[in-house]
């Protein structure tokens, strides 16, 4: 599924069809898989959806400890539900690509099978970079589930007519829990085992921690 990215809205439309028909090979962690997350952040002070053009910082960031990559950019196009590809989709595969280490799988700020077409951002940018993906975000777009239990590694089924497309997951005891997403190549197990093994201290994931941290960094020491 690697190629270029849709240069339009009917274009991106017409190729989540295609990624929700797909049937790729799947994959599951095993032995400590490399987990890397990108995020991507967009000037300060921008009101209602955004715009085409304006200006991007992305990073992506391997485990704990491992490589850290910055990109700048532009946006693809401003914000629409089940677009965000188009807005987000280029800059983040550019960060994720810049990194000096091939994860394994990738945590991404977006949903997957959660999507009025079933291939939300994090699906697309796993089938473009032909690397396994999961979605990590504070809730779900469309589906839905109840709570799980108050431990932590409790995690509830998030469905979506009648599919499950991810889970409810409680990373720690007590807190709100994640919306963990299957997306290229995964399933919501495979969602919960990574999420899972890439949290302790805090909420989030902490690739995605360190991604979200270093985006922001780069627009601060831009100036944005």
């Amino acid at each position: 599924m690697e190629g270029e990215w849709p240069d339009g809205e009917e274009a991106l439309e017409r190729a989540q069809a295609a990624l929700a028909a797909a049937a790729p090979e799947p994959w599951a962690p095993r032995d400590a898989p490399v987990v890397a997350a990108c995020f991507v952040c967009f000037r300060r002070g921008a009101v209602g959806t955004g715009a085409r053009g304006e200006h991007g910082w992305a990073a992506a960031a391997v485990g704990a400890d491992g490589p850290v990559a910055v990109v700048r950019g532009a946006a693809g196009a401003p914000y629409r539900a089940g677009l965000l590809a188009l807005r987000e989709g280029p800059l983040l595969a550019a960060a994720v690509r810049a990194l000096d280490e091939r994860p394994d799988v990738l945590l991404v700020d977006a949903t997957g099978r959660d999507h009025p077409r079933r291939a939300g951002l994090a699906t697309h940018l796993g089938a473009m970079l032909g690397m396994p993906t999961v979605g990590v975000t504070h809730r779900p777009l469309l589906a839905g589930g109840d709570w799980p239990d108050e431990d932590r590694g409790a995690h509830a089924p998030l469905r979506l007519d009648g599919e499950t497309v991810g889970a409810w997951l409680r990373v720690a005891a007590g807190r709100r829990p994640l919306a963990v997403h299957a997306a290229w190549r995964t399933d919501a197990d495979a969602a919960i085992a990574v999420v899972l093994a890439t949290t302790a201290r805090v909420r989030t994931p902490e690739p995605l921690r360190r991604a979200r941290r270093a985006a922001r960094r780069a627009r601060a020491g831009d100036g944005g």
